[in-house]
């Protein structure tokens, strides 16, 4: 796939567009007046691979929160700003490193002016994030959705430009998966700056992960979009997780296993299920970039899944433990797991490269 050209941009470490792997971010949903709770799941968001978080910033406490939040996190913090341009200034003044502003509920240009004055002055990034569901209903009420979310965000963006500045990134989300696609679509060529994906409140895991993982991976495999965030009713570390599995999905990121399991069926004869359940979160341990597979026969499983790493395809009282679709061991059912994550831990690297 070809991807869309855009403009780099730095926020904190990460650099988003510009040809940039795709970034991963997510956001706490912890009360960021509690600096340790917020601290803490802001490093468990950076051990699950997030590489940018967003924190609500509701009111003043929450913005200055975010100066003692940065001296114990390494992740670029973006505050998330509605309604009062003030907390953006009051979160530049703590030090975040890039803001986002909803042109739906933010909307007179003197205040967006100041806003834009204090981020220039600190290099700071600001993310205009349209939202379907906060458009003023008397902007261009005749206009199909995705037509009114581009043109407010193009809008926005002319504002910006005119104020001398362009660490700009955009973002176009609805909870309508078919209208987020469209709007993006349509503004991909539109403006060269950096385009933030996601399905806005998606939902539960099960149902969340499908709706972003339609929404992002169709934009994404037409090689639009820069980062994006999955937004689940869920831990945050869940929407990390889904993030990476389509980008791996796409061949566009790599980070840990992917496991290759069969579905089963009546010709099983063991519990695969289970052991694919057992084998996924042992796998969760692993940083490697390894695909291993849990396969219910042993006459087809090495062949169904020729290109994994190593795997198992299991027989009745025995498996065949295999790598690259070669079977290099057998052995008794109850060494099922044993053996097969003793080979997923010799696998050398150079190997896997």
């Amino acid at each position: 796939m070809i991807r869309r050209t855009s403009k780099p941009l730095k926020i904190g470490k990460a650099t988003v567009g510009g040809g940039a792997p795709i970034v991963v971010q997510s956001m706490t949903k912890t009360d960021t007046r509690d600096i340790p709770a917020t601290i803490n799941q802001i490093k468990e968001l950076e051990d699950s691979g997030c590489e940018i978080v967003r924190v609500a910033v509701p009111n003043r406490e929450a913005a200055e929160s975010i100066a003692t939040i940065k001296k114990s996190v390494s992740l670029p913090i973006i505050a998330d700003i509605h309604f009062d341009y003030r907390l953006a200034l009051d979160a530049l003044k703590a030090g975040v490193d890039g803001l986002r502003l909803n042109p739906g509920n933010i909307g007179d240009k003197e205040q967006i002016a100041r806003v834009i004055a204090a981020a220039k002055e600190r290099e700071v990034p600001i993310r205009i994030g349209v939202n379907a569901g906060s458009l003023p209903a008397n902007f261009q009420p005749d206009a199909p959705t995705a037509e009114r979310m581009v043109n407010m965000a193009l809008e926005q963006i002319r504002l910006i430009e005119s104020l001398d500045f362009d660490l700009i990134k955009v973002s176009l989300k609805a909870f309508d998966v078919l209208t987020t696609i469209q709007a993006y679509q349509l503004i991909a060529d539109k403006m060269p700056y950096p385009l933030h994906l996601g399905i806005t409140e998606a939902g539960l895991p099960r149902t969340g992960a499908i709706r972003s993982t339609i929404g992002i991976g169709i934009l994404l495999y037409q090689g639009i979009g820069d980062t994006i965030r999955v937004s689940l009713t869920a831990h945050p570390c869940e929407e990390v997780f889904v993030a990476y599995e389509i980008l791996k999905s796409l061949g566009l990121r790599q980070r840990g296993p992917i496991l290759v399991s069969c579905p089963s069926c009546g010709r099983a004869e063991v519990d695969i299920i289970a052991l694919a359940e057992v084998v996924s979160e042992r796998l969760k341990e692993i940083n490697k970039p390894i695909k291993v597979a849990v396969m219910g026969c042993v006459v087809n499983g090495p062949g169904e899944a020729k290109d994994a790493d190593v795997g198992i395809a299991c027989g009745k009282g025995k498996g065949a433990i295999f790598r690259k679709g070669e079977v290099v061991n057998i052995v008794e059912e109850k060494g099922f797991l044993n053996a097969l994550m003793a080979e997923v831990g010799s696998l050398d690297r150079k190997e896997l490269e």
